[in-house]
Parts: C-alpha cells; structure tokens; sequence
C-alpha cells in the first residue's frame, strides 16, 4: 500500500485525502464506496455492503453530501438486520 499523496478537491473545493475506512464517492460513477487503500496512482474502493473493488483515481474521489453518506449507512443497517 502507498499512501495518497495527491490531494484532491470535494465538491465545494475543500481538500480531500481519503484514509481507509472512509466513505467517499467516485465522480465517474456516482457511486459510494469504503477506501480500502492506495495502490500506485489510484484509490481502492469497495461497495458499504461488500463486494467486488475497484480503482478510482484521486481527482475522480470526493466527500460524500449528508444525503449520500446518511443512504449509504441505512443500506449497510438493513443488510445487518436482514432486510
């Protein structure tokens, strides 16, 4: 693993350097994702509820808006509780 050195603006402009463990969203995709590293050049994502990772680049990766993290978070309390 590499540490992140790039720093890369959020959505208002505020710098980001995501550590893992953090919940962050891919700009290409929209989509939310848990950092569970940096490899080379990239950030590894993976789904809040598990799954398959994939590499986003630093410039692509913001913070997530209050909606975004507070869905991702209710997905990963109904998976826990089966629903």
């Amino acid at each position: 693993m590499v540490p992140m050195t790039v720093p890369t603006p959020d959505a208002d402009g505020h710098t980001v350097s995501p550590d893992p463990g953090a919940l962050v969203v891919d700009r290409r995709s929209g989509k939310v994702g848990v950092v569970m590293g940096h490899v080379g050049p990239y950030v590894q994502l993976r789904p809040p509820c598990g799954g398959r990772e994939w590499d986003v680049p630093p410039e692509d990766v913001r913070t997530p808006t209050p909606t975004e993290e507070l869905s991702a978070k209710v997905v990963v309390a109904n998976r826990r509780w089966g629903r």
